[in-house]
């Protein structure tokens, strides 16, 4: 994420002092390095960004180039990622072209903005802190969320922002539609709070892909046994993810577990790819 606005600055920047081409991501067939939305600006000297490296960046910063000097209207070309590009991926890729300069600048920076996938972490402990720096490179708003005054950091990551909340399942209401939801606060009673108040929102709006809850299988089996007395059934009570972390990675340190989960979240509820 960081280095996704470190480059949209940088492109900003120089774009204030020369013209560029943007070329862009606009589809895809099969199977292909790069999403649609990926971009670079190709300057005449420098390039920005990437479309996927290879032969087929290679080949479209020549045509970016061609179009900088003759000034071209903005135009589209498909490429086959086969032989010809001396590339096996076998998909294609359709790339936009279009000269680009200062004037552009505001509505670039805004077109082009890291689409970011709404996350909401309940805990301020170890793996809490852990886990913001696990997802500061990625793709994610970070809603960071404890019922304790001063627990957070000073300094957060560019895509954190923190929130006291008392009692904490509070902030559940008014989460983002689609967050993903990791619940790990100091205590097992507001955990369960929370983990409750996950499972009234999924009743009422279905609105929260992913809700994992730290903890081994006999916590788990304790809280679910709390939560069939509130009234919730076993397919709801399926919704939770417990323990969370990719099956085979035991270790118990915080980063591990952060990367750990980092990685279940990319694989079951990922953000849009670009």
């Amino acid at each position: 994420m960081r280095e996704m606005q470190q480059t949209m600055k940088l492109f900003t920047k120089q774009l204030a002092r020369e013209p560029a081409v943007l070329v862009t991501v606009v589809s895809t067939q099969g199977s292909v390095p790069r999403a649609a939305g990926a971009w670079m600006a190709v300057f005449a000297r420098n390039v920005l960004g990437t479309v996927g490296g290879g032969h087929l960046e290679f080949e479209a910063i020549a045509e970016a180039r061609r179009r900088l000097v003759q000034r071209e209207s903005p135009s589209e070309r498909r490429f086959n990622l086969g032989p010809s590009l001396g590339q096996c991926c076998g998909g294609t890729v359709q790339l936009r072209f279009e000269r680009v300069d200062a004037a552009d600048a505001a509505a670039l920076t805004q077109r082009l903005a890291p689409r970011l996938a709404p996350l909401a972490l309940f805990g301020g402990g170890h793996v809490g802190r852990a886990l913001v720096h696990a997802l500061a490179p990625l793709p994610f708003a970070v809603r960071w969320i404890d019922s304790r005054d001063e627990i957070f950091p000073a300094q957060l990551p560019d895509n954190v922002v923190s929130e006291h909340s008392d009692p904490v399942h509070d902030a559940v209401r008014d989460l983002a539609p689609g967050s993903r939801v990791l619940i790990m606060s100091f205590s097992h009673a507001e955990d369960l709070d929370v983990v409750a108040a996950c499972l009234r929102r999924l009743r009422e709006q279905d609105d929260l892909p992913y809700i994992g809850l730290i903890g081994s299988e006999t916590k788990w089996a304790t809280f679910r046994h709390r939560l069939e007395e509130r009234g919730f059934i076993g397919a709801e009570l399926a919704r939770i993810t417990c323990p969370i972390g990719l099956p085979g990675i035991h270790g118990k340190q915080p980063e591990v577990i952060a990367a750990s989960v980092a990685a279940q979240i990319l694989l079951v509820a990922p953000p849009l790819a670009a």
